[in-house]
């Protein structure tokens, strides 16, 4: 497993996050090949990475409202 320094890392909510502040999910587009993916409130807490090509599809899929909640 390689770590990853995410101390300089920009973090940008989803405007698919709860507006009463429940709910947000955070993402840094600072890396070329993977997407890490936090719960805004636990900034500290686990990082989710995922493959950019990934990521890319599944934002995708939500603004084309092929996934349902």
């Amino acid at each position: 497993m390689r770590l990853l320094d995410l101390s300089a890392a920009n973090w940008r909510k989803s405007s698919y996050s709860n507006p009463d502040g429940g709910e947000c999910v955070e993402f840094s587009a600072d890396f070329v090949t993977i997407v890490p993916v936090r719960d805004s409130k636990a900034p500290h807490g686990p990082v989710l990475t995922f493959a950019a090509d990934g990521w890319s599809a599944f934002v995708s899929a939500v603004k084309g409202g092929e996934l349902r909640v």
